[in-house]
């Protein structure tokens, strides 16, 4: 007897990067930082009265909100929290977007949850396919019939950014449209829409903990918007769970937002070694579009996507693989510290 439902049975999930653990790997695949996260973190989790988790969490992260919103230069109205910028972008779609309307646009190689998040809500979709340089082609998406939009800037799994001048030119042009601004990478970039937001109510960007400040394993994401939008999104977030930011995940991504030296410094080293990674894999033959991100779009080589992934895999290198049409001959690479991609690149040469 087969209990579940047509939804549970048809629906095809997010396949999340390899975590494995059958020996050890130089794990470049999952977009994680190869730097430890703040001192202060691990001073707030010494700090932290585990007695107080006999008690539910700030059920709309107050203090942790305050935080951000004083990084961001807005108001703490501005910002909602959620259980990773993964949990903001599904609440988004119910909040912003129905069934039965226009739908959603977003480009055909993005971050592949958008296409799950709409198929668990029902939410219509609409794909424009990225130009063969992998850029965004902004004027044929402001051309589709949509409720709006979600860019990933910069986009995943490519890695190519847009500045935020053309992206304020995209939003100006399509005032009764929403757009979804997914900011998981900007900090490697640094060309952030958040401002945006107190300019223009029809944006909303979502920027997760995991990336640049190195918590990926502590699970919190937030969005900034106007009111109106950050209301609907609460609305949403309490028609699942009214407690999804614990309290342990608010004090230390507090303590986080609030050591900005730490990080900065953090993010030029990954930078750095991001423009020296490009380089050598260009300088092997490898097709790499200019990454905004910590990760590197790379393939088109002598050998295949998989034959590279299996190969590194092999040697104790684990990077990102999809096959699928175009995906199938790239891998994606995460920049590590300069000693991993080191060993990355002596692979790499022993397969050319």
């Amino acid at each position: 007897m087969d209990l579940l439902s047509k939804k549970a049975r048809g629906i095809r999930p997010y396949t999340a990067g390899e975590q494995l653990r059958d020996r050890k790997y130089i794990k470049l695949n999952t977009n994680e930082n190869p730097y430890p996260p703040s001192p202060r973190v691990r001073e707030a989790l010494a700090a932290f009265d585990a007695g107080e988790l006999r008690l539910y969490p700030r059920p709309d992260a107050d203090l942790l909100r305050q935080a951000i919103a004083e990084k961001e230069g807005v108001s703490p109205e501005n910002i909602f929290c959620g259980n990773g910028s993964d949990e903001v972008l599904a609440l988004s779609f119910p909040a912003f977007f129905d069934p039965d309307g226009a739908g959603a646009c977003f480009a055909d190689l993005t971050y592949s949850f958008y296409e799950v998040f709409a198929a668990f809500f029902g939410i219509p979709v609409k794909m424009v396919p990225l130009r063969a340089d992998f850029t965004f082609d902004l004027e044929k998406m402001r051309a589709v019939p949509c409720r709006g939009y979600y860019i990933a800037n910069p986009n995943a799994p490519t890695g190519v950014g847009i500045g935020r001048a053309e992206m304020e030119r995209f939003v100006e042009s399509v005032p009764d449209k929403i757009v979804i601004f997914d900011e998981a990478y900007m900090d490697f970039f640094g060309e952030s829409c958040a401002l945006l937001a107190l300019r223009h109510p029809n944006v909303l960007v979502v920027k997760t903990f995991s990336k640049s400040y190195s918590l990926a394993g502590i699970r919190c994401g937030y969005a900034v918007g106007c009111e109106a939008l950050i209301a609907g999104l609460r609305r949403m977030k309490d028609c699942f769970n009214s407690y999804p930011v614990d309290a342990v995940a608010q004090a230390v991504c507090t303590a986080a937002v609030g050591d900005t030296a730490y990080y900065a410094d953090a993010t030029a080293k990954v930078v750095s070694e991001r423009v020296r990674l490009q380089a050598a894999l260009r300088g092997m033959g490898f097709t790499v579009p200019e990454s905004r991100s910590n990760f590197l779009f790379a393939g088109r080589g002598r050998r295949g996507g998989g034959e590279i992934y299996r190969a590194l895999k092999e040697g104790g290198v684990l990077v990102r693989f999809w096959d699928k049409p175009v995906l199938s001959d790239f891998v994606r690479i995460t920049v590590g510290t300069p000693a991993q991609n080191d060993v990355l690149l002596e692979q790499l040469h022993r397969l050319s």
